[in-house]
């Protein structure tokens, strides 16, 4: 399908439509009384695949301990993983201190306002570098998140799935010219708060989902919880997780396995592992 061009009524339309609604439903986020670009970054990782009401603790704690993206950059790995603690996917954690770090050194601390260079920072996509562009930096692009799909989805294809490309072309349309920043937090608000839950409206078609207790994410995510106290023995975590929770030494030896390869888990000395220093 071609890009499609909206009239210019509709877009007035939609746009008043939005505000009218935000001007009575605006959530009060903290991440939202600032233009840090680092404070943004974080707000915007720690928000990736985690509830808005998980993320506001956290955040404050993780903004305490790491008030400044210098901080956060000579911080040890070990560290930060444990303040990343209760959030999961704890590679964001470490994506987080490496882009940290690389614009410390390459660029002084301050976040480039092109899209260009902050989608080459570790663990950045094109959503993440125009959040910060349009939070931070206050530019007139848009940043397409879920909510936001669901509701271009919703309201200019009548639910009918499109290809990203035709998103995100009707997405430019809609963003009204210096008022970026205020438009994405009315379309989030808007998304989480007022659009009905399309997955409970569509059949699930889908094999069912394995149960989170029996998933590789939630022994990986016990692993590292264990090792936030110190360092162990390998053994000591076969076996202990061999007891608990009635796994073969080759799959918890697979796991350890993949949270090394991942960089979240290192080699200490001779059978000792801990979390990594870097």
């Amino acid at each position: 399908m071609t890009a499609m061009k909206l009239s210019r009524k509709k877009i007035e339309n939609f746009r008043e439509f939005i505000f009218s609604w935000w001007g009575g439903n605006k959530r009060n986020l903290p991440w939202r009384h600032t233009h840090d670009s680092y404070k943004i970054l974080v707000s915007e990782v720690m928000l990736q695949q985690t509830q808005v009401l998980r993320v506001i603790e956290k955040y404050r704690e993780f903004i305490q301990r790491y008030p400044t993206i210098f901080d956060l950059a000579k911080a040890p790995a070990a560290d930060v993983l444990r303040v990343w603690k209760g959030m999961g996917y704890n590679r964001r954690a470490l994506y987080l201190k490496k882009a940290a770090q690389t614009v410390v050194s390459h660029y002084g601390g301050v976040f480039p306002e092109s899209e260009k260079v902050l989608v080459k920072l570790p663990g950045l996509g094109t959503y993440t570098a125009r959040a910060i562009l349009v939070f931070a930096y206050k530019k007139d692009v848009a940043c397409v998140d879920t909510n936001i799909r669901q509701i271009i989805t919703h309201f200019f294809f009548h639910d009918k799935p499109q290809k990203p490309a035709v998103i995100h072309s009707v997405a430019d349309e809609l963003v009204p010219r210096g008022k970026a920043w205020e438009w994405h937090q009315a379309l989030m608000d808007f998304g989480a708060l007022a659009m009905p839950n399309a997955k409970c409206q569509m059949p699930n078609k889908k094999k069912k989902a394995i149960p989170f207790k029996e998933s590789n994410r939630f022994y990986r995510g016990r692993i590292i919880d264990r090792l936030r106290e110190g360092n162990l023995l390998e053994s000591t975590i076969i076996n202990e997780f061999q007891k608990k929770y009635g796994k073969s030494r080759e799959f918890i030896c697979g796991i350890l396995t993949g949270l090394e390869n991942d960089g979240l888990l290192a080699r200490v000395a001779h059978g000792v592992i801990g979390l990594p220093k870097g």
